[in-house]
Order: structure tokens, then C-alpha cells, then sequence
């Protein structure tokens, strides 16, 4: 058996996302077709108990969005160039020795992981990204605000379109990891509902103190 999350956009109050978690019976293994299944498990316990509609977000989902919207696909510009989400995150890290790294913004995400993860660099201390600082509270802040800034340009076709009333990530553990690109696009549409997306893009401060401490 396993626990996955289910994250829904929250319109109104003072919090973004609702986090509801599933138990289902998991398919042990890294070949795609058993992360596929349990995709499915997941999101057959969300809607028993009521979800009607779930989509995955990420390279395993069987919906060419789902796909699209997952981290490892999206660019974000930076002075007019765009490059994987994913590997400006990674390269944005500063570490205890060193960092952050720029020049990793270009490759492609797992070839950026790779970067960082095979030296150590000591403790991660923050993230600085244009010149700015970020904090590491909370964890996933920076991430979702990385992530929420590559989608905002096309806010209007994503609210027209992608019509779901719950989002997984079937590769997020919550008991071994912080960030999740379904959390992420759940806050973005909640943001976007409230009409608050615009101040959130440009302020991450402001994004920052809409998210739990975790």
C-alpha cells in the first residue's frame, strides 16, 4: 500500500491548495507502464470519494497537457532566453560552497541535477536568481513561484482548458520530498481565480505568505 496526495485549488480563504491523501495499492517498480498504474489507482480512490475529475501532472500522465504542464517541459525566460524550469532551479541553488551556477541553466534537467548532485557542496543556504536572494522558507516557495511565473503567460488558455477538479504527481513522496508540480499548478489556478496571479508573478514575498510553513 502507498499514500499519495490529491491537491485542489482553493478559491476563496487563506489558504491556496487542499491536500487530500489517498492509500492505494502500489505497483512496485520503475518501468513506466507500472507508474502508469499507479497513476490509475490513485485517482480511482480521489474519485470514489468524490473527485470527479484528476489530472497527473507530469511525464507520466496519459494526457498530452498532463505532460505539457509537467516541470522537466516547461521554459522560463530570462533576458529574452528561454530555459528548462527545471535546471533554473537546480542552478539557482547556493550552497555552503558555492553557487549559484548559471551556467547550468541551459542544460537539459536531468543533465542539471546531474551537475548538482555529484559534488558536494555542503549545505544548501538559499537561492539567488537576477540578482535577488531567496529564502529556503518555505521549502517549496521557490520552487511553485519559479513554477507559476513559466506558466503565466498563458494563464487565459490554461483557465479556458484545462477543466480539473484535482492534480497528482505520482513521482512526489511527500515523506521524502518538498516540491511538487502539482501543488504548483494548483496554486496557480487558485491564483489565478482570485485574480491575484499578476501580484504573485512579480512578487515573491507576497506569493511566499500565502504558503503553509513546511
Amino acid at each position: 500500500m502507498a499514500t499519495r496526495p490529491v491537491f485542489l485549488p482553493v478559491c476563496n480563504g487563506d489558504k491556496l491548495v487542499e491536500e487530500r491523501n489517498f492509500d492505494f495499492t502500489w505497483a512496485p517498480g520503475f518501468a513506466e507502464v507500472q507508474k502508469k498504474k499507479n497513476v490509475k489507482a490513485l485517482h480511482e480512490q480521489a474519485m470514489q470519494s468524490g473527485i470527479v475529475s484528476v489530472l497527473e501532472i507530469s511525464t507520466k500522465s496519459e494526457t498530452a497537457v498532463g505532460k505539457r504542464l509537467s516541470a522537466f517541459s516547461l521554459k522560463i525566460e530570462l533576458n529574452g532566453e528561454f530555459h528548462p524550469l527545471e535546471s533554473v532551479y537546480q542552478g539557482s541553488k547556493v550552497f555552503e560552497k558555492g553557487g549559484p551556477f548559471p551556467e547550468i541553466f541551459h542544460l537539459q534537467p536531468r543533465d542539471a541535477k546531474r551537475f548538482i548532485r555529484d559534488e558536494d557542496r555542503g549545505k544548501l543556504r538559499c537561492f539567488k536568481l537576477e540578482g535577488e536572494t531567496y529564502p529556503l522558507s518555505p521549502k517549496n516557495a521557490f520552487y511553485d513561484w519559479l513554477y507559476i511565473k513559466a506558466l503565466a503567460k498563458h494563464v487565459s488558455w490554461i483557465v479556458s482548458n484545462v477543466d480539473y477538479e484535482g492534480f497528482t504527481d505520482i513521482e512526489f513522496n511527500p515523506a521524502k520530498q518538498v516540491n511538487c508540480q502539482a501543488r504548483a499548478f494548483a496554486e496557480f489556478l487558485s491564483l489565478a481565480h482570485r485574480d491575484q496571479l499578476t501580484t504573485a508573478v512579480s512578487d515573491f514575498k507576497y506569493f511566499a505568505e500565502w504558503l503553509p510553513v513546511i
